[in-house]
């Protein structure tokens, strides 16, 4: 686990009674509630967190209306028309919310990687896209994309390795579950309010002889295949993603 703490205390999000995320102090009382009542919920502040409440069918659209809210105050993350799920403790869904909002709210997110290798050992990886919202320029796994509200794991997999690399997971060889990686660090939504708390799994797999990647969504702005002496080297560098960092030293046991 990668954990690096926020920089002040923050406040427990709390919906249906369980507590979901967190945001910064004070960082709730900057938004305009009314769009919120009208889609059922109520936010109040009780004993040093702040509780969304709903009924159980209006869970949704309460927290959305709070997306909602946070997006016309400019104090949330790039917008994606993405929903993703909402989950207590237990990681049972009580409901879901536009992604943009998951960071500021502190709620937690999965996320799926890929790492492709080729029939010699070395690593396909991607320089993403210079224009992306988060980490543009860095370097990443062949695939690293969100598990949607909609999505199983395997859906993710299957529906991100296409969108970045132009790939059916059926023609890859060997795809295997690596390992997982729980990441919770300072995120920049929010104007520095945000909060990532996500758990990463990732995979392995074999690109057959002649097989290439090809980016279909434009988020990717090309593809190397690296040794592993210089994937090492742009490692120690920093060339690499901090979620990218993680699976790729999971992958090699460092």
């Amino acid at each position: 686990m990668a954990q690096r703490p926020a920089p002040r205390p923050r406040e427990a999000f709390v919906l249906a009674g369980q507590v979901v995320g967190s945001v910064a102090p004070g960082f709730l009382q900057q938004i305009d509630l009314a769009r919120l009542a009208e889609q059922g919920g109520r936010l109040r502040q009780h004993s040093g967190a702040w509780h969304l409440e709903a009924a159980p069918e209006a869970r949704t659209a309460a927290l959305n209306a709070l997306a909602v809210a946070l997006r016309d105050a400019q104090l949330c993350g790039p917008w994606r028309n993405e929903q993703l799920a909402v989950c207590n403790p237990q990681g049972e869904r009580l409901a879901t919310v536009e992604r943009g909002a998951v960071r500021v709210l502190g709620v937690g997110t999965c996320a799926v990687h890929l790492v492709g290798l080729a029939s010699d050992g070395r690593m396909w990886v991607q320089q993403r896209a210079r224009d992306k919202p988060n980490d543009p320029g860095l370097w990443d796994t062949l695939m690293g994309g969100m598990v949607g509200a909609a999505d199983t794991l395997a859906q993710a997999l299957a529906r991100e390795t296409w969108e970045e690399a132009g790939l059916r997971v059926a023609d890859l060889v060997g795809v295997a579950h690596g390992g997982h990686v729980l990441l919770e660090r300072p995120s920049s939504d929010g104007g520095g309010a945000g909060y990532m708390v996500e758990r990463i799994d990732w995979f392995r797999a074999r690109l057959p002889d002649g097989m290439l990647p090809c980016n279909q969504d434009g988020e990717v702005q090309r593809f190397e295949l690296l040794p592993p002496s210089t994937l090492r080297a742009w490692l120690v560098q920093g060339l690499f993603t901090l979620e990218a960092s993680l699976v790729i030293a999971g992958f090699l046991g460092l």
